[in-house]
């Protein structure tokens, strides 16, 4: 006999139940009937497979009132679809499955719940199937009405469930059958818990989220299928962010949700390795890879080489099609599930990521032709206000005399910046002419835009269409950028390379003028330990140096170590400038020649003078030991990318971060998809275009 039959014998005997002969069981039955029984509430969850598990997880309570309506519609709700999760998903109730609308994702199965048992490694609740729900359910409403427990049920999966009382109902394992020796084993294991209704059980069940989309922005993965070093891919990375903003804006804009002047901001994720590794590129690595330490050289081959791919024609050419395309039909998508969107558009790239936005938003084009959408060109475009004439030019270098030669071989000034100093000699013009105008015309090429080494004329082309495509000259390789179908407002980077990019491909320097065609805004947020991440700003402004902006923690003010550290380093300054300041006056009191006493008059008055000019002094050594601090209070001019604004953004470390920069690096490259001050910069910047603004300043 079973441990369950024995359980259920011996609770028998302990505990009869009342007889059915009994009046007083009929009487408590007429009495209570209607209050003792009430019908379970019932919720919807999906599944979910993480790390080969199945784990079930409850739709927020909008989404499940939302089902539950559609479910009790009526006969037509199996061929009902119901959107959930903001839109980003959709559940048919026929299949009882739920698909990803914007992204490739397997579909997840989806259930009406009302009873849970606890599961076998964790704590967590598992669903019972509807059908198994429902026998449930229909053997819970007789025992609660004919107050007859004890009741044994068996699962379709051979599982045994005892109903004892409506406090303890237990589950049990299928028995084991005989083994090769021919013994029948009866343990059974511990028993676990059931529970009816959702209520009963621990799950955090979310409210919903806010109906009005006020702005749309779409984010660029960087190296890799994995974006954190729980190796996640770039949906739960971007699912997290979108949960931080969420919160971030029930705490810090909740006047204006209050007001209901503002919704929510919309994070959608863009993927471009799956296609990339897709076109049979990982085939041929394979075949080349070395046996030896099988999963480093499986890692480099499926994230480092990335990095490779980019720097390629071929695959690069993938790469930002496929961003571009991606991007386009997302866009397109959303607004046909979303016809009373209003709102704009950002993008956003982590890494590599990055990098790629950047190269298409420079080789964008404004579709209205706008004159100042081409003014200062990253490359070699120039001003397109008084341009002077080629005449012009030459008269300003005093070498007018040389104008028909130039007019014979219709050589204008387009023509004269691709010529050599070898085209200048076959034309006839003198060596030290030839020297003027090649370096006037190199010159203003650098000074149009970036400064990049050249040994000719010819290197520094002037910009070209090619196609579709711009080539503004920028080192990158020769590919056709495809336009995107909107203006992005603002461009946010997290952990960005561009910078370093930008070098090694041989730019000095960004003209201050330059700006996005198509895009008014460009934030590069990164980690000050962010092995990946580089600067802008001392690009467009490499004569002075200054720190970045330093991002507010989202609870205001900053980190109590990062005060601490400034406050010791301010005191240290302060120290050694009054001990200069003391060593200089007694200095200038040992060197000081005797005065007349004629001039005992004056000698009080200089005297009187001279603390002043010591203070004087002694404020130009602060100036001299501290510039950064002097230029931080001076307006910084860093160009145009950001409107004027200031570009490079900088995070605070965390105490534990500080104690050793090399242990946290990987981290803080990966660290943004969570980060409050990350998400709370990027939802301030998006609102403030709106005209919305924080509750309280951030300081």
């Amino acid at each position: 006999m079973s441990s369950v039959d024995s359980n259920q014998e011996h609770l028998s005997q302990s505990d009869p139940s009342p007889s059915p002969n009994s009046s007083s069981s009929f009487e408590l039955i007429d009495m209570d009937v209607s209050s003792l029984y009430e019908p379970v509430s019932s919720h919807w969850f999906y599944c979910k497979v993480i790390d080969s598990k199945e784990i079930w997880i409850p739709f927020n309570s909008d989404d499940s009132q939302q089902l539950e309506e559609a479910h009790g519609s009526g006969k037509e709700c199996n061929e009902r679809v119901v959107p959930t999760d903001g839109g980003r998903y959709d559940v048919h109730l026929g299949e009882r499955m739920r698909y990803a609308v914007y992204w490739d994702e397997p579909p997840s199965e989806v259930r009406r719940c009302t009873w849970f048992y606890k599961g076998d490694k964790d704590n967590k609740y598992v669903p019972y199937s509807e059908s198994f729900s429902q026998v449930l359910e229909e053997t819970y409403m007789l025992a609660v009405t004919l107050d007859e427990w004890k009741k044994k049920l068996e699962s379709p999966n051979r599982e045994i469930i005892v109903l004892h009382n409506p406090k303890l109902m237990v589950h049990y394992q299928p028995v084991a059958g005989s083994d090769e020796w021919g013994s029948t084993s009866t343990e059974q294991g511990r028993p676990r818990s059931v529970k009816r209704g959702v209520e009963n059980i621990p799950v955090d069940i979310h409210c919903g989220e806010p109906l009005q989309i006020d702005h749309l922005v779409f984010v660029v993965h960087g190296i890799g299928p994995a974006c954190d070093l729980r190796f996640r891919s770039i949906v739960q990375c971007v699912n997290d962010f979108r949960n931080v903003s969420l919160n971030l804006l029930r705490t810090h804009f909740k006047k204006a949700q209050e007001n209901q002047q503002i919704g929510r901001v919309e994070f959608l994720p863009v993927n471009w390795h799956s296609p990339l590794h897709s076109t049979g590129v990982d085939v041929d690595l394979q075949r080349i890879t070395l046996p030896s330490i099988n999963r480093l050289r499986h890692f480099t081959n499926d994230t480092i080489l990335d990095v490779f791919f980019y720097n390629s024609p071929t695959y690069c050419q993938t790469i930002v099609d496929t961003v571009a395309s991606e991007m386009n039909r997302i866009y397109t998508l959303f607004l046909q599930r979303n016809p009373d969107f209003k709102g704009g558009v950002s993008i956003a790239g982590h890494s590599l990521g990055s990098l790629i936005l950047f190269d298409i938003l420079t080789n964008q084009k404004d579709s209205f032709g706008d004159i100042d959408s081409e003014k200062g060109s990253l490359g070699t475009i120039e001003d397109q206000g008084d341009v002077p004439t080629l005449e012009e030019d030459l008269k300003k270098l005093q070498l007018s005399e040389f104008s028909p030669v130039f007019e014979k071989e219709k050589v204008d000034k387009a023509a004269l910046a691709l010529c050599t100093e070898k085209d200048l000699q076959e034309m006839g013009i003198p060596l030290g002419p030839r020297k003027k105008i090649l370096n006037h015309f190199r010159t203003r090429k650098n000074s149009m835009g970036v400064n990049r080494p050249a040994t000719s004329a010819s290197e520094v082309n002037s910009p070209k269409e090619n196609g579709d495509y711009l080539d503004v000259g920028i080192g990158q390789v020769s590919v056709k950028y495809p336009r995107l179908n909107y203006k992005p407002e603002i461009f946010f980077a997290f952990g960005s390379p561009i910078g370093m990019f930008l070098t090694v491909r041989g730019l000095r320097r960004i003209d201050p003028n330059y700006k996005f065609p198509t895009c008014k805004g460009f934030f590069n947020i990164y980690h000050p330990f962010d092995p990946v991440a580089y600067r802008i700003e001392p690009m467009v402004a490499p004569e002075i140096e200054f720190e970045p902006m330093l991002i507010p923690h989202h609870k205001g003010r900053k980190r109590m170590h990062l005060e601490l550290r400034e406050g010791f380093t301010r005191m240290s300054m302060d120290l050694k400038n009054n001990l200069l300041g003391s060593l200089r006056m007694a200095w200038k009191s040992f060197t000081r020649a005797p005065y007349p006493a004629l001039q005992a008059s004056e000698t009080a008055e200089e005297t009187e003078a001279e603390p002043e000019s010591s203070s004087e002094k002694s404020s130009e050594v602060n100036t001299e030991e501290t510039p950064v601090e002097v230029k931080e209070d001076l307006p910084i001019n860093v160009g145009m990318l950001n409107g004027g604004q200031r570009i490079d953004y900088v995070l605070q470390e965390k105490p534990i971060e500080s104690f050793n920069e090399y242990l946290f690096a990987l981290q803080s490259h990966l660290c943004y998809w969570e980060s409050e001050d990350t998400v709370l910069l990027v939802l301030k910047e998006i609102y403030q275009t709106q005209g919305i603004f924080l509750d309280q300043p951030l300081q």
